[in-house]
């Protein structure tokens, strides 16, 4: 599916994009051996999305901060079109590792990666048919399922909702895990909580059809709220903020939960998130450079897939709501966490990565 490059899915836009390549923070100075370069390019985001591209470009500094013979460098595209020009010029400046950031990139990653097969790529939110290009992929359903859970123990009203950018996998994925989430708390207590938004069964829900603009996350969820709904998780990216906002000026009416980056740390609002569904991709893009860099062949196939087991995906701490949740609620949001690791509860999602 073509998306317009003003779309950015699952990705937060906050204040401007950075543009060009970053400054490299390192002389050369010793080692005296061959640096090795991993090159990243964010897509329409920009550096500074405070989501997936922040995200990725933080795995990089970290994996440069645990081998200081990695150089790493960024180019910010401006639109899709840069997308391939931005990929082929670090094929041409040889980079050893290449980083494509978020699934919009899929289509032009993979036909630089087909056009230069000894070029070792990674993505991150998609996977691709050609072996060297080492997919990142996170499974938001798990925790997303922990935090349908939790908005159903929180809300008073018994109505939760959740809308999303678009109705593409990277989005549907966290609204399927949460309403899940909901069923099965629905089932453990013999309650009937509603979720507005979102129907798993039909696939069909509501949506800004916009990742930027805030007042139409606002409008969305100012729907929801008139609907009943006292818990809110927008997967809207910079779209979302209007609902943050309009929630903290609601004086308590009803609260958010935010998706991909901690929201108490990527967003002016905390005081009205309840928890944020994490994305961990710092680690993943840190542990893959780390492992490039010492000579490991990074296997395509399966690549790598954030779950709750292995920390790659997971709800952040409660912050300002960690008083107002109950001990027991916390208790049985843990046990869902071991529970889904240890594979007695099963979350499913058409969206789920594949292997």
């Amino acid at each position: 599916m073509r998306i317009a490059s003003a779309f950015v899915a699952g990705g937060l836009v906050l204040g401007a994009a950075a543009c060009g390549e970053a400054p490299e923070d390192d002389n050369n100075a010793g080692t005296g051996g061959k640096k090795y370069s991993a090159c990243m390019v964010t897509d329409v985001g920009g550096i500074d999305d405070k989501s997936f591209n922040t995200s990725a470009w933080k795995g990089l500094q970290e994996a440069k901060k645990e081998n200081d013979n990695i150089d790493i460098k960024y180019v910010a595209s401006k639109a899709e079109a840069d997308y391939e020009v931005n990929l082929t010029g670090y094929v041409n400046q040889k980079c050893d590792f290449i980083l494509a950031v978020g699934g919009l990139m899929g289509d032009a990653t993979g036909k630089i990666a087909k056009a230069n097969p000894n070029q070792q790529f990674a993505i991150v939110d998609a996977k691709l048919p050609e072996t060297n290009v080492y997919p990142m992929q996170f499974d938001t359903a798990q925790a997303a399922f922990q935090a349908g859970y939790l908005a159903a123990g929180m809300s008073k009203t018994g109505k939760v909702g959740t809308y999303g950018g678009l109705p593409i996998p990277p989005v549907t994925i966290f609204m399927d895990g949460y309403a899940d989430g909901v069923a099965y708390f629905n089932k453990a207590k013999g309650k009937n909580v509603q979720v507005l938004g979102w129907d798993k069964a039909t696939q069909k829900g509501s949506f800004t059809n916009d990742f930027q603009k805030q007042d139409e996350g606002k409008k969305v969820s100012d729907a929801l709220v008139a609907q009943g709904a006292d818990v809110i998780m927008p997967v809207a990216g910079g779209a979302g903020l209007g609902t943050t906002s309009a929630a903290k000026a609601s004086g308590g009416k009803y609260s958010v939960i935010w998706v991909d980056v901690d929201g108490c740390e990527s967003t002016p609002d905390c005081s009205a998130l309840l928890t944020t569904v994490v994305k961990n991709i710092p680690d993943a893009v840190k542990e893959a450079v780390l492992k490039a860099a010492g000579g490991e062949k990074l296997q395509a196939t399966p690549g790598f897939v954030g779950n709750l087991a292995n920390n790659g995906v997971s709800i952040a701490p409660y912050h300002e709501f960690d008083s107002k949740v109950p001990a027991d609620l916390k208790a049985e949001v843990e046990k869902i966490k071991a529970d889904i690791a240890a594979g007695t509860i099963t979350v499913t999602s058409k969206a789920q990565p594949t292997k």
